[in-house]
């Protein structure tokens, strides 16, 4: 059985930090692509950033040059390293893995960050 679990989530205060987690279990994690998505309050769901198999990465134009994804295959866990927070990055981040793009994939719950004075 698969399981996607985010955590690190939070509110923290604009121009501030945080270190998302994506733990994968039921899944040959160096084998799959990973991506943070995020959703706020009436939204649609966008892609934040993604890392490849490879270790090839990919950034949105909003958060590029403050967030940065990476993965550690030996712990079967990814990360979102998130710098100079503002208030439009306040959303549900997500989780994705998958193994062949196109694909749904693999869906965590989401973990809650907030960004306010």
């Amino acid at each position: 059985q698969v399981h996607i679990v985010e955590s690190g989530g939070g509110l923290v205060q604009p121009g501030g930090s945080l270190r998302l987690s994506c733990a994968a279990s039921g899944i040959v994690f160096v084998i799959y692509n990973m991506a943070w998505y995020r959703q706020a309050p009436g939204n649609q769901r966008e892609l934040v950033a993604s890392v490849n198999s490879g270790g090839m990465t990919n950034y949105a134009d909003s958060v590029k040059g403050r967030f940065t994804i990476s993965r550690d295959n030996a712990k079967n866990t990814g990360y979102l390293q998130m710098n100079s927070l503002k208030s439009d990055d306040t959303a549900v981040y997500l989780c994705n893995v998958v193994q062949i793009a196109g694909t749904e994939g693999y869906w965590g719950q989401g973990t809650q960050v907030t960004v306010s004075s």
